[in-house]
């Protein structure tokens, strides 16, 4: 194995997102993702976005011992906090309640071959404003129901011919 090179996903990875994706089991493609929102600067905290599985036990009167067997998978409900605009609301808009789309995220940054997009549809469950007499800057809470099956470790798809990534 080549030597790891680790990496802080702060300023690396990126959240972007899509309204649409032709094929979600694939991922977007290079126009999807150039016509996606890029969340990633004003994100302040992460939750959730992973797949979790429900072990199944399977005891057996043959031992003491009870084993498991992979269930079902399920993405738990997730959420992103903002940063708060004082002028501009573009993000509110865009992630306003009942807002669906696709919740993508490049671990690794915008490396074209790298298998590192994870891919969520997303439907917004709620929005707030988070409030503290703590002297930090404003910010709100999008929550987010996973309505489909995530696509993980997806390839990103090539930059476009002389437009880098």
């Amino acid at each position: 194995m080549p030597e790891q090179k680790r990496f802080m996903r702060r300023g690396v990875s990126k959240f972007l997102f899509l309204t649409t994706v032709a094929d979600p089991e694939t991922g977007p493609s290079r126009a999807e993702l150039t016509s996606g929102i890029d969340l990633s600067d004003r994100i302040s905290d992460v939750e959730g976005f992973a797949l979790e599985n429900s072990a199944i036990d399977t005891p057996d009167m043959g031992t003491d011992y009870t084993s498991s067997i992979p269930g079902e998978d399920k993405a738990e409900n997730s959420a992103l906090t903002f940063y708060e605009d004082k002028e501009d609301d573009s993000v509110e808009t865009l992630l306003s309640k009942g807002a669906e789309g696709y919740l993508t995220i490049l671990r690794k940054g915008d490396v074209p071959a790298s298998k590192s997009l994870d891919l969520f549809p997303v439907r917004v469950g709620a929005r707030s404003a988070t409030y503290t007499v703590a002297a930090e800057p404003a910010k709100f809470r999008v929550s987010f129901n996973i309505t489909g099956k995530p696509t993980l470790d997806a390839k990103i798809p090539a930059a476009a011919p002389g437009g880098g990534a």
